[in-house]
């Protein structure tokens, strides 16, 4: 049986969407796009445009990026009329999604670098909102996603840029159907499958079409559930599950006034949800105000800046409890509090200030909603607003086998909260690839007078003798000085340590820190605690308590209940080194200072994602913790937790989720390396918050496992390519094509079985060197797409992803090659010639390395004969690299006619901020500005251009 052809799924498609209320409209260039947002606009707006009137329309639909243009169509453009009179143009009806215009359109082509013909455009009042790119069925839904990155690139921006509206993108091969964000830092990994409110992924295109680009359900998503982020300038678009959530909540506060609670796995993303509920709760007819709840002091901090994110001052936190009643009385429809400062506004103190509150209808929605405290919040709400709804959020919630001994009662999440109104588990999180599985070892084993090796849980030991030993740490911190490297891609991720006490983070940190100052390791390592407790449990509060601010100044002498003399005396010392190294002024002498090195923590570790972040000079890559972090702490660049303590039901699967957040390619799991044997509390917990079944799907299997499946992969391989060089004999694009797609899924084995402690080249059957053989293979066909692209011939390669943050390991650098550059010099002929092949080997393989290669090769043989010292090879390298960049800027300000001196302040602009220049920068560069046609196309070739450059010369440089 035939695949159905691509076009053959396009015109079903249209159909569909025609009989579900699109108007068919025939667009075909740039000028019919234009003439049809005129009439569209106009009838939108129900008025007529002058040209010239439209002419300022689409100046003012012209400016910024894909992120600004995002906020123009939800916004007004007060537009003077030639007429004399003013009026205010609509873009798009947020209210009533349903009087907006919706049509639909094919292949549209737009010529920007390159022409490019689009599949199918979903039009909303005139603009471009919903582009869907399809392949034949039987294709890798991957290459349609490609296909919109490079559209992106190459012509999204022309006619106007009026293509950077879009909202949202569909990509599809008829079986699989996924939708993303327009989103310039988007991967696949961000496209997701529409569901139904049981979480069944709707996968085929006629379902999906049916469920969500009906112009009901398309509207309310674009109008309700797109989120603009002001932190990291991008748009953001709620999961299925997210989005019935906080449906779910609507109707129940609409219609009902129980409380109730939403089950969402932790990691998947609740913030955004409960924030997103928040905000359109609080404006709902009859909703005096919503109270967002946590339940400690770091976390408010957290949840503030993230809805802060989502919409710029939409919340301001409460510092104390009577700035907490002031927002309560005054007319902020959106107040973020502690749990605790919660319980102080509805104490006798401050009755009076809120009792004309007692009656209004209040919601309040509690993160992490298991907390033993809500119990006691719960009935005092209640109590006093009697017109109060609370909704809850957990990722885990409390069950009668896991209620605390303290809860009166046992208390349970339903006895607190009622009926659950949705639910999402870890199981449906890792099948939708929303989280990451844990990749588990333990690691451990004690000598016993009696025994040989033996477990630390055998009874006749004295447990914490053993657990506390000076000897046991000091064999902790060698292990994971060993192999953090290799854990964390050479330092590319952050870690975690937990430990079971104060004492032992002291003990832990001092090691590391001596063994710093040895030269034994170069690890950037801080801690945080804040007081000086021993507890070894569930309930040991090492974090920053809600009353930790400006009500309480940590001054001088600190109370004991936060930090004692002695830990406080370590920690003053330990932020000391952390000042050193990141030029801070911390300390624990000021409560203020205090929480902003807390602040200061969390920052830099959730910063590491951006795109401009410096991890040569800022990256932190341990810390050490008791139980802070451990709970609705999220960052993505954090992928490893090393564990000394015991942790066991929600603690335990909160804890592990810090290190499973999605990102990218190369981070293929949550690592976690327990050095306590709790492999029965980690199947008891997860079968708690799944099921049994569960434990296979949530961790990865061992070791062995995967090493079978490499092998697979690898026997897969070498029946398309028996050797590397076979790969030289493929003569067809659909054999490289094959090619690249078996050793692309051997390098994802590989990037798993690498980060087992356990791996050995031994163990497999290809050694180090014919795998990067193939790799420069793989790397060669990569450069051939790139050029093939540059003349705009058309390659079937040009839609498989490479997946190239799988093979850069940031192991091999300039300092390492100049290294054997050196031994180089000193070895005999034949020893000289191998290990020149072995650097040009090397230099292929490593996808940063691999742009300098021509020029480190020229080095070795023009410049290497005449150095007769080896200890000279780094400063006469450095000359030369001088030297090569100075011809080659000259060289491309000659080919440009750029002014040297200006272009080059450019460079160095962008190479300190890292913003691209906008094109009037580059033109005041120029001898002539270009004309309004020249001028995209120029623009964006001088910049690609610079790109080049800074990546050739700058990138990786630093030794």
């Amino acid at each position: 049986m035939s695949h159905q052809s691509e076009a053959q799924l396009e015109n079903n498609l249209i159909q569909q969407l025609r009989a579900l209320g699109y108007a068919s409209v025939k667009i075909q260039d740039s000028d019919a796009l234009i003439a049809n947002l005129k009439s569209q606009l106009e009838l939108f707006n129900q008025t007529i445009f002058t040209t010239k009137e439209f002419d300022s329309i689409l100046n003012h639909l012209a400016k910024g990026n894909v992120f600004e243009k995002a906020k123009t169509l939800r916004d007004r453009f007060q537009l003077n009329k030639e007429d004399g009179t003013s009026f205010y143009v609509r873009f798009f009806n947020n209210e009533d999604t349903t009087a907006n215009l919706y049509q639909i359109t094919n292949q549209v082509s737009l010529e920007g670098s390159y022409k490019n013909r689009y599949d199918v455009t979903l039009l909303v009042n005139g603009l471009p909102l919903v582009q869907i790119e399809l392949k034949r069925s039987g294709t890798e839904i991957k290459e349609a996603f490609n296909q919109i990155n490079r559209y992106q690139k190459h012509s999204f921006w022309s006619s106007d840029g009026l293509f950077q509206y879009v909202q949202l993108f569909v990509i599809s091969n008829g079986v699989n159907t996924k939708y993303l964000a327009n989103n310039e830092m988007q991967s696949v990994k961000q496209t997701f499958f529409w569901a139904d409110a049981n979480n069944k992924n709707i996968t085929e295109l006629v379902a999906f079409a049916k469920a969500f680009l009906n112009p009901t359900h398309l509207g309310k998503m674009i109008a309700h559930y797109i989120v603009i982020n002001e932190t990291h300038k991008v748009m953001m678009v709620l999961r299925p599950y997210q989005y019935f959530a906080t449906e779910a909540i609507i109707q129940q506060v609409t219609h009902t006034s129980d409380n109730a609670y939403i089950w969402h796995t932790t990691g998947s993303g609740k913030t955004l949800t409960s924030f997103k509920a928040s905000q359109i709760v609080m404006d709902l007819p009859d909703v005096y105000k919503v109270v967002f709840v946590v339940d400690r002091k770091d976390l408010d901090f957290q949840t503030m800046n993230e809805f802060n994110a989502f919409k710029k001052d939409s919340v301001d936190v409460t510092d104390n409890t009577q700035s907490l009643v002031k927002q309560l009385t005054d007319n902020t429809k959106l107040v973020l509090t502690t749990i605790q400062k919660l319980n102080n506004a509805v104490s006798d103190r401050f009755k009076n200030s809120i009792e004309p509150l007692r009656h209004k209808k209040i919601v309040f929605i509690f993160d992490e909603c298991h907390r033993s405290q809500f119990g006691e919040t719960h009935e005092r709400i209640s109590k006093f607003f009697d017109k109060s709804q609370l909704i809850g959020f957990t990722g885990t919630p409390i069950f009668a086998e896991n209620a605390s001994k303290n809860d009166k009662g046992k208390r349970t999440t339903k006895d607190l909260f009622g009926d659950c109104l949705h639910k999402y588990v870890i199981t449906d999180a890792i099948r939708d690839q929303n989280v990451l599985r844990f990749g588990i070892e333990y690691v451990g084993k004690y000598k016993n007078k009696s025994k040989a090796f033996i477990d630390i849980e055998v009874e006749d030991i004295d447990k914490q003798e053993v657990l506390d030993s000076p000897k046991r740490i000091e064999k902790i911190v060698d292990y994971i000085i060993a192999y953090h490297d290799q854990k964390t891609f050479n330092k590319q991720y952050s870690a975690l340590l937990t430990v079971s006490s104060i004492e032992n983070a002291v003990q832990y940190y001092d090691l590391f820190q001596e063994k710093k100052e040895a030269g034994l390791h170069d690890l950037r390592i801080a801690t945080i605690f804040t007081y000086g407790a021993n507890e070894d449990s569930d309930d040991a509060q090492d974090f920053l308590p809600a009353d930790y601010d400006s009500d309480f100044d940590m001054a001088a002498e600190a109370p004991s209940q936060y930090l004692s003399r002695h830990s406080r005396d370590k920690l003053e010392t330990y932020i000391g080194h952390y000042n050193q190294m990141y030029n801070g002024s911390f300390t624990t002498k000021d409560s203020k200072l205090f929480e902003s090195y807390f602040k200061d923590i969390s920052k830099r570790l959730k910063d590491r994602e951006r795109k401009n972040f410096n991890d040569e000079k800022d990256r932190l890559d341990i810390v050490i913790v008791v139980n802070m972090m451990l709970t609705g702490f999220d960052a993505k660049k954090v992928n490893t937790l090393y564990v000394d303590k015991n942790l066991k039901q929600h603690g335990l699967i909160q804890a592990y989720s810090r290190t499973n957040r999605i990102l990218g390619e190369q981070k293929s799991q949550g690592n976690i390396l327990s050095f306590r044997n709790l492999k029965k509390a980690t199947d008891d917990a997860i079968t708690l918050f799944s099921n049994k079944d569960a434990i296979d799907v949530v961790t990865l299997p061992d070791y062995e496992k995967i090493a079978e499946k490499f092998e697979e992969a690898l026997k897969a391989l070498r029946d398309i390519t028996p050797t590397y060089q076979s790969v030289n004999d493929l003569e067809t694009e659909e054999a490289e094509a094959l090619f690249v797609q078996a050793f692309r899924k051997l390098l994802r084995n590989m990037n798993v079985l690498q980060s087992y402690t356990d791996f050995d080249w031994e163990d497999i059957a290809i050694d180090e060197q014919e795998f990067e053989d193939y790799k420069s293979k793989y790397l060669d066909l990569y450069e051939k797409v790139k050029r093939d692209s540059e003349v705009q011939k058309t390659s079937i390669l040009d839609d498989i992803d490479f997946e190239l943050e799988l093979i850069h390991r940031d192991k091999i650098g300039i300092a390492y090659i100049l290294k054997l550059l050196s031994q180089l010099k000193g070895a005999n002929t034949s020893e000289a010639k191998a290990q020149r092949k072995a650097i040009i080997d090397l230099l292929g393989g490593d996808i940063k390395l691999r742009s300098k290669r021509e020029l480190i090769q020229k080095f070795i043989d023009e410049n290497m004969p005449f150095i007769k010292d080896g200890d000279d090879i780094e400063e006469e390298f450095e000359k030369y690299w001088q030297e090569q960049k100075v011809l080659a800027l000259g060289k491309l300000c000659e080919e440009e006619h750029l002014d040297k001196a200006q272009f080059k302040a450019l460079i160095d602009a962008y190479i300190y901020s890292g913003r691209e220049p906008i094109k009037d920068e580059v033109f005041q560069c120029l001898d002539n500005r270009p004309s309004i046609l020249q001028a995209r196309v120029i623009g964006d070739r001088i910049i690609a251009k610079m790109k080049e450059f800074v990546e050739l010369f700058e990138n990786g440089m630093v030794a």
